[in-house]
């Protein structure tokens, strides 16, 4: 794994891809919705309407809070920014005034494309962690919806077709090999398979974690919670966390070459897809966090355990990290419509992107040291201590092997991100003064001695 040399550092930062408001209109919808559902019992007698008059926190309202927070964003994108005419979409739509979609090339698509949902859908089937627990919430949901998917599959496939510049896209040289055709390239397959993969394990998972953090918003007690710095903090970083898992999930739905939020390409690197699913189930389960591997929380207790006896520790605390957690939720809905794991769908560089390159990683790993503090065991045992502080250390590292991994796949494919990448290193609050002192280090090393003529 190599990263591209970065070019100059140009003279401002680099325009992102996604307007700041996309992600901005989301949240805003989505507190909205919370909102709605808390206090429908209200609202359902205010108007005098029928049926059950409980607050809405079932599947159906789980669900429905995706389509709230994603009209208004693709809403903005259309009639505001015009991401369809972007040039990055690879759709022309002049050319549906001259050309006809061609049905044999649509047929090899479908082809391809209902090809792949058939292999994700067996990779679920053999995988014993995906019908157990939250996972059977996201198969319900991916059941109910495969059927509609694939009608529906067949008009948008024919429509884009008529205006793709390229209109033998990945999804076509899946089908093209399927056929025994010897137009197709393996690396457009690569692509097509790399692409879907990540999709189908990602969804999977964001899906099956809506309704836990959904439920326990509409259903937050809120009564003396000002008063109560722990509860409030809790409270606030639910919020934090359900917002993030959200947004988020709506960028593994909509990834559709209109909003030009389609997936451009998936990561190549094997040691990023190591770094990457080390960090989700099923994977994590026996790793990290309560993992036997590199748990780090032997034996520990949270901060509201040991701040006991403080109330302005309390209070302080309980503010930094929701200011920590709110970062990370900041990192996920810049992304507007754009957000997942291991692709490239275009460059961000506005919101927390101002001051690191990996704000989720950064603030994410922070909150770990100081919401578990695994330095402070309830056993009083050092071997305890240092045994957590290691494992924490490590986990820090497997994010940081994460980044590299993904600045490596974004450096090999926008011209912008290696900008982007050169702004920071020279500008960026907390980048640059990391990559002024990683260089102060290489700086350090003794030169390599001539060899002597033989």
């Amino acid at each position: 794994m190599t990263a591209l040399a970065t070019p100059e550092v140009p003279a401002t930062r680099p325009v992102s891809d996604v307007s700041p408001i996309v992600g901005v209109l989301g949240v805003i919808s989505l507190l909205g919705w919370f909102a709605f559902c808390r206090h429908w019992p209200e609202i359902s007698s205010a108007f005098d309407l029928p049926g059950p008059r409980e607050r809405m926190d079932g599947p159906f309202a789980v669900l429905t809070g995706l389509v709230v927070a994603c009209l208004p964003m693709v809403a903005w994108s259309l009639v505001v920014d015009k991401v369809h005419r972007r040039p990055s979409t690879g759709i022309d739509w002049s050319l549906a005034r001259t050309r006809k979609p061609d049905l044999a090339r649509c047929v090899t698509k479908i082809a391809g494309l209902w090809t792949t949902w058939a292999i994700i859908a067996g990779l679920y089937c053999v995988s014993r962690w995906y019908w157990s627990g939250s996972y059977e919430f996201a198969m319900s949901v991916l059941a109910v919806s495969i059927i509609p998917l694939a009608l529906l599959s067949i008009p948008y496939v024919v429509w884009l077709d008529r205006v793709l510049v390229e209109p033998r896209d990945h999804a076509w040289h899946f089908g093209a090999l399927l056929s025994g055709r010897g137009e197709w390239e393996l690396e457009e397959v690569k692509k097509h398979g790399r692409a879907w993969l990540i999709k189908g394990f990602f969804a999977a998972f964001m899906i099956s974690i809506l309704p836990g953090g959904f439920v326990s918003i509409v259903n937050t007690d809120l009564s003396g919670i000002l008063d109560d710095p722990v509860r409030l903090g809790v409270a606030l970083l639910q919020l934090m966390f359900v917002i993030d898992v959200q947004i988020g999930t709506i960028g593994y739905i909509v990834t559709m070459r209109p909003l030009d939020a389609h997936i451009r390409s998936g990561n190549p690197f094997l040691a990023g897809w190591l770094a990457a699913l080390i960090c989700y189930p099923p994977f994590v389960w026996g790793i990290i966090g309560n993992g036997l591997v590199l748990n780090y929380e032997s034996n520990t207790r949270d901060w509201a355990y040991w701040f006991a006896g403080s109330e302005v520790l309390l209070w302080v605390w309980a503010a930094w990290l929701v200011f920590l957690t709110a970062i990370y939720a900041w990192a996920t809905f810049a992304f507007g419509l754009r957000f997942s794991n291991l692709t490239y769908r275009g460059v961000i560089t506005h919101g927390p992107y101002r001051f690191t390159r990996h704000p989720a990683y950064v603030s994410k790993n922070l909150f770990w040291w100081c919401s578990v503090m695994p330095f402070l065991v309830t056993t009083g045992s050092p071997v305890d201590a240092i045994r957590n502080v290691f494992c924490l250390l490590c986990v820090n590292a497997i994010y940081y092997w994460r980044a590299r991994t993904e600045e490596a796949h974004l450096l090999g494919e926008d011209q912008k991100y290696r900008e982007y990448h050169a702004w920071m290193g020279a500008h960026g609050l907390i980048t640059a003064p990391l990559t002024r002192l990683t260089r102060a280090i290489i700086a350090l090393r003794p030169a390599a001695r001539p060899q002597p003529a033989e």
